[in-house]
């Protein structure tokens, strides 16, 4: 199983770190969100060190569908009732922001980036696009509603349209900004004795720290294991299909994703909580059998995304008794533009100047949500569960993904391999 992506993958290598060092920055986590930061922070002649506990971006950022957008779902309505206006507009404004950030840089990268209009869809509640629709006019969002979408293979309600959005290939981008950043590889942070981060063979001191490792691996501050759970989401790329101008998703959660890259059609779908069942390759075996009875699968994938409580995610001050210390998660599978939007807002708060937009996606912002008594619940059901084998991280049972072939926690994501190997964290042994 391995991604379109990283297939012919150009991604440099890295010595692991060893013995002791002393930096200003520290960040922990080579996945995209730790190498924009990593990018920010060097334009800037910041001293810093990112530390990886793998390879760099080979879990989530090697394994997305890559649609770089400020359209996340349905989003702007519920933002509005939750939160008001003003914080819609700011998170449209900071994700069309982090896409111009994106042009400017892949000027010079070829990353097949490429302008494309982005499409939500409803194939049975036009009322969620009505409201959409209200709240994005609210903020002064380009953005219109379609009464059909002639690029799919069957009929929709309608959508809603942002235009010139963007897509590219992910592992060559990060490989093409990598190349000159300070970066150590197969060096895994252990914890923090008070005085340095520590793994096996190294020590570092610094003045700043960010998390950008997916799920903080942290737990005894800010409260992640509550505030956050993750999902699992199923890719093919099939060849001989049409070509794709706009890219798709459905708005239920259920439904299919669409884009093109070259001679592929990339389908994603069959998503569902770590741990739990749902439709994984299965779902998209049968549309593709049903739309694309021609096509042919070349690749397939899954990734791992992080959900937070309210659909924001959680960029900031780890928590509040921890001034110098920031982290960036909870991207509820939108890490392609919110990563850079991390970058961007961790830069300066690092430099303890005021951001803009800081403020709406503050860590230590009220928990007091819906999803909070379900993953609560989640958690009570499967530490009680009597049965083996069960996850380190905090002892939750652990679940037989029959379709990856993994052990998987319904608690908070850990996945492991048939022999126990750490697939997914936020479990580190």
């Amino acid at each position: 199983m391995k991604s379109l992506w990283l297939d012919n993958n150009t991604l440099p290598q890295f010595h692991s770190l060893h013995g002791e060092k002393k930096t200003d920055v520290l960040i922990i986590g080579g996945g995209l969100c730790g190498i924009l930061c990593a990018y920010q922070l060097q334009r800037l002649g910041v001293d810093y060190i990112l530390l990886e506990a793998d390879r760099i971006s080979r879990k989530t950022s090697g394994n997305t569908t890559a649609k770089i957008t400020s359209q996340h779902n349905l989003i702007y309505a519920d933002i509005t009732k939750k939160y008001g206006t003003e914080t819609a507009e700011k998170y449209y404004r900071i994700n069309e922001k982090a896409i111009e950030e994106y042009a400017r840089i892949c000027e010079s990268i070829d990353c097949t980036f490429e302008r494309r209009d982005n499409f939500i869809y409803t194939l049975s509640d036009l009322k969620k696009l009505d409201e959409e629709m209200e709240a994005l006019q609210k903020i002064g969002a380009e953005a219109t509603f379609c009464p059909s979408l002639a690029e799919l293979p069957f009929d929709v309600l309608g959508a809603v349209k942002f235009p010139d959005q963007a897509q590219f290939d992910p592992v060559a981008f990060i490989g093409a900004i990598a190349k000159k950043l300070n970066i150590y590889e197969n060096s895994r942070v252990l914890g923090f004795d008070g005085k340095s981060y520590y793994g096996n063979d190294f020590r570092v001191k610094a003045d700043k720290v960010i998390v950008a490792t997916h799920f903080p691996i942290f737990n005894k501050m800010g409260g992640y294991s509550l505030k956050l759970y993750q999902h699992r989401s199923y890719v093919i790329a099939m060849k001989n299909t049409p070509e794709l101008n706009g890219m798709y998703l459905d708005e239920s959660g259920k439904g299919l994703s669409f884009r093109s890259h070259g001679e592929y059609l990339i389908l994603g779908g069959g998503s569902h909580r770590t741990g739990k069942q749902g439709g994984n390759w299965d779902v998209l075996h049968s549309a593709a059998k049903k739309y694309y009875p021609e096509s042919t699968e070349v690749f397939h994938w899954a990734a791992q995304d992080c959900m937070s409580l309210d659909s924001l995610p959680y960029i900031g001050q780890y928590s509040k008794s921890s001034p110098d210390l920031f982290v960036a998660t909870g991207f509820n599978k939108w890490g392609m533009s919110l990563s850079m939007v991390s970058a961007l807002i961790l830069k300066d708060l690092i430099f303890g100047k005021t951001s803009d937009y800081a403020d709406i996606f503050s860590p230590s912002r009220s928990i007091l949500h819906p999803q909070l008594l379900v993953n609560a619940f989640e958690t009570t059901v499967s530490m009680l569960t009597p049965t083996k084998p069960r996850c380190p991280h905090l002892g939750c049972a652990l679940k037989w993904n029959k379709a990856e072939h993994s052990w998987d926690c319904p608690c908070h994501g850990s996945r492991f391999d048939e022999g126990g190997k750490v697939l997914e964290g936020p479990a580190n042994e």
